[in-house]
């Protein structure tokens, strides 16, 4: 098995800068010649592991799960220093406009603690998909004032912590670029009515796939973007195999990664705009190896743009999920995956 010595390389940098305004989307800050990404880290998973069903309440531990200070640890102790945490909107809020519910927003601040204490970042994940109980965000079920709503009383619940990233939505999918705009700006909005100048990631819809941003509306209709602090990135996912869809073990080709990066990458650069890699991964083998590699390498290279990435994924409940970076444990000892 092939190692990932770029990888590697990238990860051992966990400095964490004491201002976010360099990540103002309007502002590229240049590099003059390739050099790790400041921001390199892990999703985390588990808080999105249950269907909801309206009247349902979920049981913490049961049905999802949150991050620990131990994996925090862990990942930590590998360089990592920015962890994306996924949950669902309606664990935090049950029904449309009401209050969020104390416990279950407990459990969600005694996880990001954990991580920010230490100087680490969350990038908070609603895993949602534009969807609340399955209805879509922006549609005459779920209004956008809705969705606001809920982003409201929770950037209220995190504004004082510069360590917590807003990420406003996971891969919306099967909506106009147009509707969810107007959600996304409405949520930003009020995001920044609360008084909070926490960094904002936003994604495109076709499950915000890095490969279609210039094909699918979010080239033309996401320029439309509205944050009134100028404190936001675009979030993007990309996979390595041939649909792109990251369920496959096998790769399309070495440069995939840079492929399909390229043109999201012109865009940007295009418009001034600062992007983050919110998903990747592979399976173990050395042809994603190489894939890997050659895509980091390409971000370094474009640095102006990319300010760092999270892997999908890790968490205790992945067991042998192929891209995994979660441990193994034998016998006592913690065992690095291969990736």
């Amino acid at each position: 098995m092939k190692s990932f010595p770029l990888l590697t390389k990238l990860l051992s940098l966990a400095l964490i800068a004491s201002s976010f305004r360099g990540l103002n989307a309007q502002t590229p800050v240049a590099s003059p010649a390739p050099s790790p990404l400041p921001y390199t880290g892990v999703n985390l998973s588990g808080g999105e592991f249950y269907h909801p069903k309206p009247g349902v309440a979920p049981q913490y531990g049961k049905n999802f799960i949150y991050p620990s200070p131990e994996e925090f640890a862990y990942f930590a102790s590998k360089g990592m220093n920015v962890f994306r945490v996924q949950f669902l909107w309606e664990t935090l809020q049950p029904e449309m406009n009401k209050p969020l519910v104390p416990a279950e927003v407990d459990h969600l601040h005694a996880c990001v603690k954990s991580a920010t204490d230490k100087g680490l970042i969350v990038l908070l994940d609603p895993h949602n998909y534009a969807r609340y109980y399955d209805k879509i965000v922006g549609s005459a079920d779920v209004p956008d004032a809705a969705f606001a709503d809920f982003w409201g009383r929770l950037a209220a619940e995190f504004k004082d912590n510069p360590n917590v990233w807003f990420g406003l939505m996971n891969e919306p999918h099967d909506l106009p670029a147009e509707q969810w705009l107007g959600a996304a700006n409405a949520a930003i909005d009020t995001i920044r009515k609360t008084g909070a100048q926490n960094l904002i990631l936003v994604p495109g819809i076709g499950w915000t796939s890095a490969g279609q941003w210039t094909k699918n509306g979010n080239s033309t209709v996401m320029l439309g973007l509205k944050d009134p602090a100028n404190h936001f990135v675009y979030e993007v996912h990309m996979y390595f195999d041939p649909d792109n869809s990251g369920t496959h073990t096998q790769i399309a080709s070495p440069t995939i990664g840079v492929e399909r990066l390229r043109d999201f990458t012109a865009w940007c650069r295009e418009h001034k705009a600062r992007a983050f890699l919110g998903e990747f991964g592979a399976a173990a083998s050395p042809e994603a190896a190489t894939a890997i590699e050659n895509t980091l390498s390409d971000m370094e290279k474009n640095r102006d743009v990319w300010t760092g990435f999270t892997w999908w994924s890790a968490g205790p409940w992945w067991k042998d999920y192929m891209f995994t970076l979660e441990p193994k444990k034998e016998n006592g000892a913690v065992i690095d995956r291969p990736q």
